[in-house]
């Protein structure tokens, strides 16, 4: 679960990165400022994944990569994308998590008798 969810927030901040390289071409100082902001947050959320926080902290970064749209408008689409992946990074981490539990509780077990 946290290495599915840190790759895809590291990944989100690559994209926020090529996003203002767009928008460095008709916007100003606020909208690179935000864009810069949310990269920057993306990559401190990586670390985080270890903990609840970080889970909750991403979540919320995803609402401010689709938000970016209003800035660059592929970010709509490329926020929506990475949105889908951060949801399909819990779930399958978690479902994957379980599964590995059940492993290792198998094997202790085994082991036991």
């Amino acid at each position: 679960m946290r290495i599915l969810g840190s790759a895809v927030i590291t990944m989100e901040s690559l994209i926020m990165g090529f996003a203002l390289l767009l928008a460095m071409q008709d916007h100003g100082a606020l909208a690179l400022s935000l864009g810069g902001a949310l990269a920057v947050a993306c990559l401190l959320t990586a670390g985080l994944m270890k903990k609840k926080i970080g889970w909750v902290v991403g979540s919320l970064l995803q609402v401010g990569l689709i938000a970016y749209g209003a800035v660059v408008s592929t970010m709509y689409f490329i926020g929506a994308l990475f949105s889908f992946l951060w949801a399909t990074a819990y779930f399958l981490g978690r479902k994957g998590e379980a599964i590995r539990a059940k492993l290792i509780a198998e094997r202790e077990q085994e082991s036991s008798i």
